[in-house]
């Protein structure tokens, strides 16, 4: 289930997409490289002209009077093709608390899906196990109930002899048909419950039904329970981890919307090349710096703090209201487990004590001293016996996996 479950993967996939973007949030940090380039024809190109006498005149004698300029002068300023091409990079300064804060918010996401992704194949493990044990479960209640069912069918011979002898009355015969019909119904809806466990069982691990066979479990010699009970680790709760990691997102965002308050100043450099303007130079070393202020964002994001600081406010008491909801729920299934382990024992030894009974009837069968009815009713005892060990295991399994789950062991 853990390799195959879809569910599992989706996780799997957030987490990726949480480390793109912390990534992401850290590349933002680093100097902006900006390359453009512009082609242009013009149609219309732009012209200086000096008027004929725009400069005054020169006056060589009274007679002869030169205009300066003598005519008008036209001077192209463009060619018809133009080219433009430059590379720029802008390091900002004055939001590098901003970004840091931001890249610590995405980092916060990231662990709460690494989170969330553990419980969630926690839980797949649960769920696994339970429908385990419920199919063999069933597979035992099965077995009681066909075996009821031969006992009844058994009966019902028996007594159908009697009542040919007139020794009982035909009522008798009737209540032990009706005794078959009910084990009966029971053996079928068994089976269809069994089918809708195997196909969980499929959906949760992807296989097929037809290729496998699940593995019974030895219900005697198995010692599978621990008695140890553990300590009360509040920290490892997973719910709790997640609910901190909401709590610091939270201060990170109340961090991140006051470094907004400062404007966005920074530091450019940059390297330009034209052709087909003669007013500026063809090549254009340059450097500097921006400074860009929205007034209006001032007010703006001064709700944007109360917004995170309400955040911050629930995010601080869904931690305490879970921290003392996983100390209550610590203390219930501490309970909880100790009867359950007390229910397995009990359990255990019922089983052992239906094997040594069917055994004492089969060789009592042997003998002469039972009937065939006698040891099908132990055989059915057993199976009884068995579904309820199983039962009570199932249960302390259970009880078991939720305290793990809430320590994250």
């Amino acid at each position: 289930a853990l390799e195959n479950n879809q569910l599992l993967k989706i996780k799997a996939y957030q987490v990726e997409e949480k480390v793109a973007k912390w990534n992401e949030s850290r590349i933002k940090a680093l100097p902006s490289i900006m390359a453009n380039s512009t082609w242009q024809f013009n149609q219309n190109l732009g012209e200086l002209t000096i008027s004929q006498g725009e400069f005054g005149t020169l006056p060589l004698s009274p007679q002869m009077i030169i205009p300066l300029p003598s005519s008008d002068l036209h001077f192209p300023l463009s060619k018809h093709e133009s080219f433009i091409a430059g590379v720029t990079i802008y390091q900002p300064i004055t939001q590098l608390g901003k970004i840091k804060a931001g890249a610590g918010v995405s980092k916060t996401e990231l662990k709460i899906s690494e989170k969330e992704r553990e419980k969630t194949a926690a839980q797949i493990r649960q769920t696994v196990e339970k429908l385990y044990y419920a199919i063999l479960i069933t597979d035992r209640q099965e077995e009681e109930a066909q075996t009821k069912k031969e006992l009844a069918s058994l009966r019902i011979a028996d007594a159908e002899s009697a009542l040919k002898a007139g020794k009982i009355p035909e009522v008798s015969v009737a209540g032990l048909k009706a005794a078959r019909a009910d084990e009966e119904q029971k053996l079928i809806r068994l089976r269809y419950q069994k089918e809708d466990y195997l196909g969980d069982f499929c959906t949760l691990t992807r296989l097929e039904n037809q290729k496998f066979v699940l593995a019974p479990v030895d219900l005697l010699t198995e010692n599978q329970f621990r008695d140890t009970i553990p300590v009360n680790h509040l920290q490892d709760n997973s719910d709790l981890g997640i609910a901190r990691l909401q709590q610091d997102k939270a201060v990170q965002g109340v961090t991140a919307a006051r470094w907004s308050y400062l404007p966005d100043a920074g530091l450019i450099a940059g390297y330009s090349y034209q052709k087909g303007n003669k007013i500026y130079p063809e090549k254009n070393p340059f450097v500097g710096a921006t400074l860009k202020w929205n007034l209006q964002e001032i007010m703006l994001n001064r709700q944007l703090v109360n917004q995170r600081k309400a955040q911050l406010m629930q995010a601080q008491e869904q931690v305490d209201l879970l921290e003392q909801q996983t100390a209550n729920e610590a203390e219930k299934l501490t309970r909880k487990l100790s009867h359950a382990g007390e229910l397995v024992r009990v359990a255990r030894e019922a089983a052992g004590y239906r094997t040594e009974e069917l055994r004492i009837e089969q060789e009592k069968l042997k003998n002469g001293l039972s009937t065939p009815s006698g040891v099908l009713n132990a055989k059915a005892n057993l199976a009884k016996a068995e579904a309820d060990y199983l039962s009570a295991c199932l249960n302390y399994r259970m009880v078991r996996t939720e305290l793990d789950l809430l320590f994250n062991y």
